[in-house]
């Protein structure tokens, strides 16, 4: 390492002691005091770690966890950054503070999709997991189609570099790419012939346009496609859930090529996450049964499904932040037999998109049908959601715009279960402040 380098290294991991210290911070100031330094700080960790970079739209969060759960079972030493802070600044600073590998160390990263070839210009990735591509964040990624070519610009730089990608999704099948290529997705059912919901992301062909038809479908456009035109159909499956068994909001229990696994962690959705991180897994050599044990953890991940006590009121975080996320999590919590109250924050920073008009896609309808005792909303762009659960037939809202508010509201609510709904940075100021109260450790890391 030069010394330049040493230098700026040195520099943002003593400014991420004091940030991690004093302020319950540090997730990516760090990252760009040091690039501000040495702006090719990325390149010095080069030959110091193995990089599997995990992207897509949704899911990268959980499927990082997972996989790193899952390579622990063999690897001793496995770096990541569990934050979910997956832009360049954030994962330079994941490289800065961890401890110095004794030999060549295994990072496993979330790299957000416009970041991909950022990180793959510096550092060759020996595999890409792929989850999904979604509408999400117009004003940033634009269509579907834009998003993923932010990623193959990356993937380009790394011919030989593994993709694990999720069949079930058609535009990872659209590429000649002359990398090997892994493929999982669900194999539970068939149908001669079904058709998603015509608002679906990627209802098209993407050979020739016309609509695409399903022997099975997950959710969203997501399953087993075919298009009757021009034959183009899902790749054949390397790894598939072959069953499916109980789904409750805290867990999820199915079968991966004929084997039992259950995860600490409710949603269909999920599912894909857990799938993808068993390819993974299965790729680098870790057995079925490390991942079965890797599986039943049930450690708890930032901002997916956390469950905090608010005083005796068991409040479950989740992160949303685009209308097919959205309703899955709507899903999920349908499933739940008990009454509970429902919270919605929504900000509409940087990080979460300036648009909020995806909140108009999500199914919001569903929740009336439910037993809901009280909805209360909070956050910067408040008014935007009331508007939406008013006009999805909810009339008994508590209207809260700041998050000292909310936190304080939660303890009165008439239920003892809590959901609360929040965009990415409404989960990091209402974790720092969870911190600063100590309902958790930590706020933002």
């Amino acid at each position: 390492m030069s010394l330049k380098s040493s230098f700026a290294e040195f520099a943002g991991r003593s400014s991420y002691w004091f940030l991690h210290t004093f302020m319950h911070g540090g997730s990516s100031l760090p990252g760009k005091i040091t690039l501000k330094l040495d702006p090719d700080i990325l390149q010095s960790f080069a030959k110091k770690y193995d990089l599997v970079i995990v992207t897509g739209t949704n899911g990268k969060t959980l499927t990082t966890a997972l996989s790193v759960r899952v390579l622990r079972e063999k690897y001793s030493d496995v770096l990541t950054n569990p934050t979910g802070s997956n832009m360049k600044q954030g994962i330079v600073t994941t490289f800065i503070t961890a401890p110095k590998p004794k030999q060549k160390g295994l990072a496993v990263l979330e790299v957000d999709e416009a970041n991909v070839a950022i990180v793959t210009s510096y550092i060759t990735p020996v595999a890409f997991v792929f989850t999904n591509i979604f509408r999400d964040q117009m004003d940033r990624y634009g269509e579907i189609y834009t998003t993923y070519e932010k990623i193959l610009k990356g993937v380009r730089m790394a011919p030989k570099a593994t993709i694990i990608a999720n069949g079930d999704e058609q535009l990872f099948n659209t590429q000649n790419l002359p990398n090997p290529v892994i493929y999982y997705g669900f194999n539970h059912e068939h149908h001669d012939d079904l058709r998603a919901p015509a608002n679906t992301d990627g209802l098209l062909c993407p050979k020739c346009q016309h609509i695409l038809h399903y022997h099975l479908i997950t959710y969203a456009g997501l399953g087993d496609y075919f298009c009757p035109h021009c034959g183009f159909k899902r790749p054949k499956l390397d790894y598939a859930v072959t069953k499916l068994g109980k789904l409750t909001p805290t867990s999820s229990a199915f079968e991966l090529d004929g084997q039992e696994y259950r995860i600490e962690i409710g949603g269909l959705y999920n599912i894909y996450n857990a799938l993808a991180a068993y390819a993974l897994g299965r790729f680098l050599g870790v057995s079925q049964s490390q991942i079965k044990h890797a599986f039943e953890s049930d450690e708890r991940v930032f901002g997916r499904q956390e469950e905090i006590n608010i005083d005796g009121k068991k409040t479950t975080l989740i992160l949303v932040k685009n209308p097919v996320g959205l309703n899955q999590v709507l899903d999920m919590i349908e499933t739940d037999p008990e009454p509970f109250s429902f919270v919605f924050l929504l900000n509409a920073n940087y990080a979460d998109g300036i648009d909020t008009s995806w909140i108009w896609d999500g199914d919001f309808e569903k929740l009336t049908q439910h037993d809901i005792k009280q909805y209360m909303t909070g956050g910067e762009r408040y008014k935007d959601i009331t508007t939406r659960l008013t006009m999805a037939g909810v009339d008994n809202i508590l209207k809260e715009p700041e998050l000292a508010s909310v936190l304080t509201k939660i303890k009165d609510l008439p239920t003892d279960h809590v959901y609360v709904l929040a965009s990415y940075t409404a989960v990091l100021q209402l974790r720092k402040l969870l911190a600063e109260k100590g309902y958790i450790k930590g706020g933002m890391d």
